[in-house]
């Protein structure tokens, strides 16, 4: 048995590409996407028809070119999703734009529109997650959306206080972030490298498991952004791991049995009291974490970033068609 078929005895596996040819491939049960590798994709000629069709649908949209930019990039996310879900059985996610990360009704109104395109597409809403990032804001919108029956992942998760607020606001799962963790833990020792029982990313992770799961919270966990196989092995039992096309096909490639490292019963067994926040208290908290306050930010740069790259790509494709 291979280290991948018995991590997924315990935890289902999600690919976190938009390559549909690779998740294809890896046979995840769930996927993920975002605007860079949505960028990647869209590139590749096998994908062709899903830009003209997004084109298409743009064109037909009213407003001014801004808008239908917006347009042929909400269709393109959601074009995507859909055929990804063509060759998994389970969810994909769907990023709402980081330059909503404090703005909730924003967040709510763009949340609604990719699940209106994918309920258009024959698509039903309970195959897609909407991905929000863990900002105060950002978590308001998923309490919303979760009572409308558009269900949730929230990303960018650093702090245990974003974790808390996530599981208070009934979010269908969050996606704290492993290896950024590592990487910041890393840098600020001036270190190599960490030693593995000592991985702050592993054990953050570890901590909010046992926390949702002592307290009976129904948010799923999804650890994400793994540097190297050994921190998915010491995950093994979590609900969900997000993993890279690279550290799947390494698992899969390596003979071997895994222990759940994190299970209901080792969580029963915590010391992890119920705590409620408000967002007075939310904010306090959270701003505590140094790492998670850099991390945050970083990391909302940087979606931004990669989202304004891929505006400027479907720009430019619908000025071009706009002239022909």
């Amino acid at each position: 048995m291979s280290l991948l078929d018995s991590l997924k005895k315990y935890t289902t596996v999600v690919s976190d590409t938009g390559d549909i040819e690779t998740v294809g491939k890896l046979k995840p049960q769930d996927a993920t996407t975002n605007p860079s590798l949505l960028l990647k994709s869209a590139q590749q000629p096998q994908y062709k028809h899903l830009v003209e069709e997004a084109l298409d649908y743009s064109k037909k949209q009213p407003g001014d070119h801004t808008s239908q930019t917006m347009a042929f990039m909400d269709k393109l996310f959601v074009n995507f999703g859909c055929e990804i879900l063509k060759v998994i059985p389970g969810r994909v996610s769907t990023e709402v734009d980081a330059s909503f990360s404090f703005d909730t009704n924003g967040s709510i109104d763009k949340a609604r529109t990719f699940i209106k395109l994918y309920e258009a597409a024959g698509v039903d809403r309970e195959r897609v997650l909407v991905k929000l990032g863990s900002t105060w804001e950002g978590i308001k919108a998923a309490e919303q959306l979760e009572k409308e029956g558009i269900h949730t992942n929230l990303t960018l998760l650093f702090s245990f206080a974003q974790a808390v607020a996530c599981a208070e606001a009934k979010v269908t799962l969050i996606s704290p972030f492993v290896g950024r963790i590592y990487d910041w833990y890393k840098k600020s020792k001036g270190a190599s490298d960490i030693p593995r029982d000592e991985d702050p990313g592993v054990a953050s992770v570890t901590k909010i498991y046992n926390h949702y799961k002592k307290n009976g919270y129904k948010t799923l966990v999804m650890g994400a952004s793994f540097r190297k196989a050994d921190q998915i092995i010491d995950l093994a039992g979590c609900d969900l791991l997000t993993i890279s096309p690279e550290l799947i096909t390494e698992l899969a490639g390596k003979d071997g049995e895994l222990e759940p490292k994190l299970s209901a019963k080792n969580a029963a067994a915590s010391n992890s009291p119920l705590v409620h926040l408000d967002e007075k208290t939310f904010r306090f908290e959270h701003n505590q974490d140094q790492m998670a306050v850099e991390k945050l930010s970083d990391g909302i740069r940087g979606f931004y970033s990669d989202a304004r790259k891929l505006e400027k790509y479907a720009a430019t494709l619908v000025a071009k068609d706009s002239a022909a």
